[in-house]
């Protein structure tokens, strides 16, 4: 049965990483906060918190995992924090996947930054970023681990 994911990630720095993962055959997620594209992510920017949290609460609207995707900024995004919450707040299963290795769109690595604090109080699970077929089972690892 196909799972209904929710990406958290730093868009602005780690776009182009996530983009390799989501891009791939059996991945079908939602970007962070259900930012489809920049413009929409300008859009909510201008509209203010209340939006944005909106936007996020939509998007985690039918999911069952809650995929951190970690970079070097991750950890100091504005609504880490609410992402995570929120999905605690549904019953969402809960893993980290560290991203820092993948190239990004300047063909550079990233160094690995802090886990958000929040995903470790949470006692969720966090891995290195290997293929898909492993990610796939860190996701129902954890969808299993909240009973899901």
């Amino acid at each position: 049965m196909a799972r209904t994911v929710f990406f958290s990630f730093h868009y602005q720095n780690d776009v182009w990483r996530v983009n390799q993962i989501r891009n791939l055959p059996n991945i079908i997620g939602t970007a962070a906060a259900g930012f489809k594209d920049a413009s929409l992510w300008e859009e909510s920017k201008r509209k203010g918190d209340a939006a944005i949290q909106g936007m996020i609460d939509k998007a985690l609207h039918g999911t069952s995992v809650t995929v951190v995707f970690i970079g070097s900024d991750t950890a100091g995004r504005k609504f880490i924090n609410y992402e995570i919450q929120k999905s605690i707040d549904r019953g969402n299963g809960l893993v980290g996947i560290q991203i820092n290795q993948l190239k990004g769109q300047d063909g550079q690595t990233d160094f690995l930054g802090k886990t958000p604090a929040k995903l470790i109080a949470a006692g969720a699970l966090v891995y290195k970023y290997v293929d898909a077929r492993t990610l796939a089972q860190r996701i129902e690892e954890a969808a299993k681990a909240a009973g899901k």
